[in-house]
């Protein structure tokens, strides 16, 4: 099977995260045809390994090549005989390719392993949502005993053309909590007002106040609040919900830190009580600034365009393996026709494939080689 044809089942079979089970089989089915060492990791994940050829490598140097397989749930707008099959669920966000390009570097490499040290293909479930695939696999520490000198991923992006790569070194893309608040008060008639401890002006005090912790490397919104009361009816609570982005971990627990005295002040002054929960998620992705730079020379020297990018708000599970490897996450142009990523019409150029298979490739055996 090709890396296209491989990317297509992929995408007309797509599965939510952690329920990858006939993603995973089939992963398995293709890396077993091709005689590639494998097995489960991170529950619904495979982990592939090619041993180089080269002489014994006392050092056990090792590259891992990442590619998250979860979909989205999306019900898909784009008519090809490889829309998705699984009603409401959609890979609209290239994790497909992703995959492909992953599986197209094994085919190869499998085909002539002419290098020294370990190659490991990381087909990882669960990017989309809490706690990251990336997490679980590295609890399970599959690469305990190796040298790793790289793990490598990349992502899609539309706003490159295809043979186009966009790198950053340090960090790019940020850390990423989830911010949930339960503004408890008094609520009664809206006419009777000394006898109200208002859980709606505080809570409208509290989000502006929040809104204001804004500034160029901390994105803070709120997506939901609720207030189930009328226009003569005050409720008892009022529920607010929604996401922070920093890029620093100091930065981050001083956001925390000072959400919670934002909430103290608000109750002592309101007479409410504002229970806080911040869920951690994913750590910022900071890239290892020597691979970004060899990565952009090879880039250059294979005829790649080669873009520099911006700080990111948008936030990865990738970041996790950052936290103990060095590790490099750049991006994979394809095309503006695709459209705009985790929408129903997502739909990125398929010749991405084989840049991206060919630098990848590329990149993995040049840095096992150094």
């Amino acid at each position: 099977m090709n890396p296209v044809e491989f990317r297509r089942h992929l995408h007309a079979h797509p599965e939510l995260s952690f329920k990858e089970r006939d993603t995973t089989a089939f992963i398995a089915a293709q890396l077993a045809a091709l005689g590639i060492e494998h097995r489960p990791v991170a529950g619904t994940g495979v982990l592939a390994r090619i041993e180089g050829r080269g002489k014994a490598d006392p050092k056990r140097r090792a590259v891992v090549l990442r590619a998250d397989i979860d979909a989205l749930p999306i019900a898909e707008l784009i008519d090809t005989p490889w829309r998705s099959c699984n009603a409401g669920v959609m890979h609209a966000c290239g994790h497909d390719m992703h995959a492909a390009v992953l599986f197209g570097v094994l085919q190869q490499v499998a085909a002539d392993p002419d290098f020294r040290g370990t190659l490991f293909g990381l087909f990882q479930p669960g990017e989309e949502c809490n706690p990251g695939g990336a997490s679980l696999v590295l609890a399970e520490n599959p690469f305990d005993g190796y040298d790793v000198r790289a793990v490598v991923g990349e992502h899609v992006e539309p706003q490159l053309e295809v043979g186009t790569l966009g790198f950053r070194a340090g960090k790019y893309m940020a850390a990423s909590d989830e911010i949930r608040f339960r503004v408890h008060g008094t609520g009664g008639h809206g006419a009777m007002r000394q006898q109200l401890k208002d859980p709606v002006a505080a809570a409208a005090e509290f989000l502006t106040r929040l809104i204001a912790l804004n500034h160029e490397e901390c994105v803070l919104s709120i997506g939901r609040v609720e207030a189930a009361g009328a226009t003569n009816i005050v409720p008892d609570e009022v529920y607010l919900e929604g996401t922070l982005r920093t890029f620093d971990e100091r930065e981050r627990e001083i956001i925390h830190r000072r959400i919670r005295n934002i909430a103290a002040d608000i109750d002592s002054r309101h007479g409410v009580r504002i229970a806080t929960d911040i869920s951690r998620g994913y750590p910022c992705v900071v890239n290892d600034e020597h691979l970004v730079k060899q990565a952009a020379v090879l880039a250059k020297e294979q005829g790649l365009q080669v873009e520099m990018l911006p700080l990111r708000t948008t936030a990865e599970d990738f970041g996790f393996y950052c936290t103990r490897y060095p590790s490099l996450f750049y991006r994979l142009g394809v095309g503006a026709a695709a459209g705009r990523p985790h929408t129903a019409t997502f739909n990125p150029d398929e010749g991405a494939i084989n840049v991206g298979i060919g630098f990848m490739k590329r990149l993995a055996l040049q840095i096992l080689k150094k």
